[in-house]
């Protein structure tokens, strides 16, 4: 009698979850190798993200030049040459005042340690007397002096960090000047090396990745300009110190979306209450907090517009991501990073969706 004939097939449902799964495993797999490869190449990844972005910065005024009828290497130089003076400068007025107001706000920190110390011991509901404090400190110190006991290797890291660094932002000086001088003929030059067929989708993501770049840092700067000038103006109104200072921090932390702003926020009312007394820290904090709702909510998603159409959930989830894999590195290249990939991604499949219709 003939043994009947079984199908051992796995259901389709099965093979193609197996099939998902084994992709995804693949991807995970490349994903991992290519962030680990990253890592390893932080030292190079510097200087490379760096004079992409100062390239991006600086080719508005260079292609003015070049228009009025500069040569390419003199509007690259001259480009570069007035970027590093303004550097210089904005150092300079940085730090002097921060040297000048080291000996005062010492004192006033001090001043208002004392204050709060009262205040804990005399008025609040708290059950603390000043044994507890006297003896809170103490411990404070005893571990500050064991860490600094403990810092050599730490101060040692530290110097090499800055020593990298330095050499790191020299090196993205020198790309950027490459890059302002032959960029469109290497970008020609690498299109002109992909297949016939590839060529124009790789046209549209590079010119896309590149306009969203621009558009963030547009949009960068400028929320960073009104929002220094706003805490700028209201902390100089109180009579707070070290104002230039915190306004050209709180333009750099414009660049990190959501998070730069409230961190700049919380400097600006501690240096307040160091400096000016607790009432003004208090007009600054509201201030500050106004300023943040009304970029985030109004602001914000007009100056970007398209550049950098991510919602604030995907925006929080990138710099997550980004902190955990790459640390301070990964919180600042986050959101353009994905803005980039989300815009250059679209422009491809509508390339490709405009040629299907043709």
């Amino acid at each position: 009698m003939a043994v009947p004939r079984v199908d051992w097939r796995p259901h389709p449902t099965v093979l193609k979850v197996t099939a998902y799964a084994a992709c995804l495993i693949v991807v995970g797999v490349a994903a991992g190798l290519v962030l680990t490869l990253l890592g390893r190449l932080g030292i190079v990844m510097f200087p490379l993200v760096t004079a992409t972005f100062l390239t991006r910065i600086l080719a508005v005024p260079s292609e003015w030049l070049q228009r009025r009828g500069w040569r390419p290497t003199a509007a690259a130089g001259g480009t570069l040459a007035g970027f590093v003076v303004l550097l210089v400068l904005a150092v300079f007025l940085v730090a002097r005042p921060m040297v000048d107001e080291a000996d005062t706000l010492s004192d006033t920190v001090k001043d208002g340690t004392a204050q709060v110390e009262d205040w804990l011991v005399e008025d609040s509901s708290f059950n603390i007397e000043q044994s507890d404090i006297e003896s809170f400190k103490d411990d404070v110190e005893d571990r500050s002096r064991q860490a600094l006991e403990n810092s050599t290797d730490t101060i040692a890291q530290g110097a090499r960090l800055i020593i990298e660094i330095l050499v790191g932002f020299v090196f993205a000086l020198v790309l950027t000047f490459f890059g302002l001088k032959d960029g469109r003929a290497v970008h020609t030059r690498l299109m002109g090396l992909l297949p016939a067929r590839q060529r124009r989708g790789a046209w549209k993501m590079s010119q896309s990745a590149w306009e969203t770049l621009g558009g963030y840092l547009r949009g960068a700067a400028l929320l960073g300009v009104m929002e220094a000038a706003i805490i700028g103006i209201v902390m100089a109104a109180v009579g707070a110190h070290l104002v230039l200072p915190v306004m050209v921090l709180t333009f750099l932390a414009a660049f990190i979306p959501l998070v730069g702003a409230t961190v700049a926020g919380v400097i600006a009312v501690l240096v307040t209450l160091a400096s000016a007394g607790g009432s003004q820290a208090l007009i600054v904090a509201a201030v500050a907090l106004l300023v943040q709702q009304f970029d985030n909510e109004l602001l914000a998603p007009w100056i970007y517009g398209k550049a950098l159409a991510l919602h604030p959930v995907i925006i929080l989830l990138s710099i997550a991501v980004g902190t955990a894999l790459f640390g301070i590195a990964g919180t600042l290249l986050a959101v353009p990073v994905v803005g980039i990939a989300v815009n250059a991604a679209t422009a491809l499949r509508s390339d490709r969706e405009s040629s299907a219709g043709a």
